[in-house]
């Protein structure tokens, strides 16, 4: 039980930052969202994981497997490349659907 309600909570906290973040017309937030087309089991997560941590400047990446996203979260001064961040999940088995962050959101593979 207390999971599920620290699931929620989490949950809860994404929404109110992304909601405050789009109200208040600021900055792009840091991090990378990325959906994709595949991912439903914990293997799955893994692999795309792994290949996406090869990409240089990611730090750290969240995952929810039921709703079949990733969040990148980058190395400090530094940010992922999109592209290479695409091309990871595709070397991972799983195709990206789209891909929202710092640079933009893309919905086809980005040129950079």
């Amino acid at each position: 039980m207390s999971k599920i309600l620290a699931s929620c909570l989490i949950a809860f906290g994404l929404l109110v930052a992304v909601g405050t973040h789009a109200q208040s017309g600021g900055n792009p937030p840091a991090y990378t969202v990325i959906t994709v087309e595949k991912m439903h089991c914990e293997g799955c997560a893994k692999r795309i994981a792994g290949k996406l941590y090869e990409v240089p400047g990611v730090d750290k990446i969240q995952v929810d497997v039921k709703q079949k996203i990733l969040w990148v979260h980058p190395k400090a001064g530094v940010q992922p490349s999109p592209r290479g961040l695409w091309e990871a999940v595709e070397k991972g088995s799983d195709t990206p659907v789209r891909l929202q962050g710092p640079y933009g959101t893309f919905t086809a593979k980005p040129k950079s």
